[in-house]
């Protein structure tokens, strides 16, 4: 795939930003000329940007009229948590077969991601940068392919979920448990502590967040 220009980059983040923000609500109808308007550029890189989002999954294109934000029902939400549960399970039983070294050093890594988030757009981009790191942690390179196609999903699942300050603090504190929980050799405290931490997630998105199934407890 051809790199994106610069305009088309700028063009992508901004209509993904404003989907992920809330402004472009679920199953809103977006013109080509209403975002290059609103970027003061031609129409060929916004285009390109929302090919680029139709591939990540934000976008259904329809020619003559528009881009429709997809929705993402509560149940299709579900099922993209549970398959996170599952990766980043996954991730938990490797490094705990690995020894408590292994697990004290990632917990390590995630205690350092911790830090404190100024706006929501860093608070997302943290939570991604943490997930991502226990899950590349695993060291299988499928298993870190699929959790970032699947991150994309996520993001359109909790985009209606909009995250105050409240919620950025619950996050930073979940993710902060589960670091110690590795520092100390806990993984199989630090299993349950990720079902706790996703199905929060859940529950502030209006879904059931009990009724996410977790894999079998590491020893």
């Amino acid at each position: 795939m051809a790199q994106a220009t610069p305009t088309a980059e700028r063009a992508y983040e901004h209509v993904k930003e404003l989907i992920l923000d809330g402004t472009y609500g679920s199953g809103e109808l977006l013109s080509e000329g209403q975002v290059a308007a609103e970027l003061g550029i031609s129409r060929t890189p916004v285009r390109e940007a929302f090919l680029r989002l139709r591939s990540d999954g934000f976008l259904e294109l329809y020619p003559k009229r528009g881009a429709l934000v997809v929705p993402v029902s509560l149940g299709e939400g579900r099922d993209i948590m549970q398959a996170r549960l599952l990766l980043e399970s996954y991730a938990l039983d490797t490094l705990a077969a690995r020894g408590p070294e292994a697990l004290r050093r990632v917990g390590d890594d995630l205690a350092a991601r911790c830090g404190p988030a100024a706006t929501p757009r860093e608070a997302r981009d943290a939570g991604h940068a943490y997930h991502a790191a226990l899950v590349a942690a695993a060291g299988n390179r499928t298993v870190t392919g699929l959790f970032e196609t699947l991150w994309h999903q996520h993001q359109r699942f909790t985009a209606a979920a909009l995250i105050g300050r409240q919620e950025v603090a619950e996050d930073t504190a979940e993710h902060l448990a589960l670091a110690r929980a590795l520092q100390n050799g806990d993984a199989a405290g630090a299993k349950d502590l990720l079902h706790r931490h996703i199905g929060s997630i859940l529950r502030r998105a209006g879904a059931d967040g009990d009724s996410l199934s977790l894999p079998d407890r590491v020893a």
